[in-house]
Parts: C-alpha cells; sequence; structure tokens
C-alpha cells in the first residue's frame, strides 16, 4: 500500500492575477491569492470629565512619547470591543463608547485607524503591560511635545471640535496629512 502524496508546497511569486489590475502574492502550483490587506487600528480619546486619558508608551515604536490607549483590531473582534479592549489592556481604564469619533488612513503603514469618543466609567486608571505609566490631563496639561503619532493629534483636535455634539459624521484625515512623522512636529507647531 502506497501513503498518498502529500500537495507540493505554496510557491508564492509576485504577479498580477487575470482580472486584477496589481501585483499580488500568488502560489504558482495551485493560483491562491494571497491579498495583502491593511491592518485595522482601534482606539480611543476617553474623558473623565474634562481629562482625557493618555498613555505613555513602554515598548516601541515611540516608547516613552504619550498616545491614546489604542492597537490591532484582533481576529473575529468587533471595533468596539477592540476599543475597550486596547483601553483594558493599555490603562486599565473601563469605558463606555460614545461614538466613532474618526477613521483615519495612514497609508505608509497601510493602516485604518477607527478612532471612538468614550467615556471612562471611572477615574481609576494605572498602566497596563504597553504603558510605562498613564495619566488623565486637562487640554493645557497635555504633553504636546511628546505626542508618539501625528493621529493622536488629528484625535485630539477632532475631539475638541466634537464637544457639545450629540451626533456627527466622523472626521478623516486632516487635509493633506497623511499620518507621515514629520507631522508631528508641525501639529506641535500648530498648537495641535
Amino acid at each position: 500500500m502506497t501513503e498518498p502524496s502529500s500537495p507540493p508546497p505554496p510557491q508564492f511569486n509576485r504577479q498580477v492575477p487575470e482580472g486584477d489590475d496589481r501585483e499580488r502574492l500568488v502560489c504558482g502550483s495551485c493560483g491562491f491569492i494571497n491579498y495583502e490587506n491593511p491592518k485595522i487600528v482601534v482606539g480611543s480619546v476617553a474623558c473623565w470629565d474634562d481629562r482625557i486619558l493618555l498613555c505613555r508608551r513602554a515598548i516601541e515604536p515611540r516608547k516613552g512619547y504619550w498616545t491614546l490607549p489604542a492597537g490591532y483590531l484582533e481576529q473575529h473582534e468587533e471595533t468596539e470591543a477592540g476599543a475597550l479592549r486596547e483601553a483594558w489592556e493599555e490603562a486599565r481604564a473601563k469605558l463606555e463608547i460614545d461614538q466613532l469619533l474618526a477613521v483615519y488612513a495612514i497609508k505608509r503603514l497601510s493602516q485604518v485607524q477607527l478612532i471612538y469618543r468614550a467615556r471612562l466609567v471611572t477615574p481609576e486608571v494605572s498602566a497596563g503591560p504597553e504603558s510605562a505609566e498613564v495619566g488623565l490631563f486637562r487640554w493645557d496639561e497635555i504633553p504636546w511635545d511628546d505626542i508618539a503619532f501625528p493621529s493622536v493629534h488629528w484625535s485630539l483636535g477632532h475631539y475638541k471640535e466634537s464637544l457639545g455634539l450629540t451626533a456627527f459624521a466622523p472626521f478623516g484625515n486632516p487635509d493633506g496629512k497623511t499620518g507621515a512623522m514629520g507631522e508631528v512636529s508641525a501639529a506641535r507647531s500648530e498648537g495641535l
């Protein structure tokens, strides 16, 4: 009796599949197309009264800089649940989601970021494993010179614009902004 033979291992090559208009990874053995899609990031601008929750990063990239509680969406996870999970993981914060604040496209990283406007259920927060420290900051106390990413500046600015609004369309990238790291210093000089 002979053992059944196993299929050959995949041999991926970059090519434009029939009916497509861009290069993809295609298996030369079976024709399977391995689509490479953007990563989804979920997070929140979470507040207690007039104070905003920020986390000082304990990991790279941008270790030591301040950010919002945010991170990659997990497989089979709803976006709001992901934002709640990230707030717990990074700041041991319990939130109530208000609504979607913004959707940002960070082309250089192939990311789509969904940022929610949220309220802290309690002001008790503490650093999770990815945060060196966490804090609740009034607007004039935010460490603007030490903000980690351009989209954090955008989120904070869009949050401020949304104050007093009960319903609004989600914000997007500010005009001409792509999320390039050089935009962090530009945001500082613009007062965000």
